[in-house]
């Protein structure tokens, strides 16, 4: 996979943040190394937020649609009101 470059510009309190996690007092080398690893954290949180989002879906994707009951828009409204 080709290599590209991003530039981002940070400032304030973002770039004092990066200059904390990068040099001897940080854990990263670089910022393009901490923000590689802020990406890939990222990708991995969506993935695993996904993998739950299927398994609390499945078994309503699974059931018979005698299982389900049919609400308005406006019973939806006001069981929400109630709550």
């Amino acid at each position: 996979m080709p290599s590209g470059s991003i530039h981002v510009k940070v400032s304030g309190a973002l770039q004092d943040h990066i200059q904390q996690q990068i040099g001897d007092e940080g854990l990263y080398e670089n910022a393009s190394e901490y923000i590689r690893a802020l990406i890939r954290r990222d990708l991995q949180t969506r993935d695993e937020a996904w993998d739950a989002l299927q398994r609390e879906l499945a078994p309503a994707m699974r059931a018979d649609d005698s299982e389900f009951i049919a609400v308005s828009a406006e019973d939806v409204i006001r069981r929400n009101k109630r709550s």
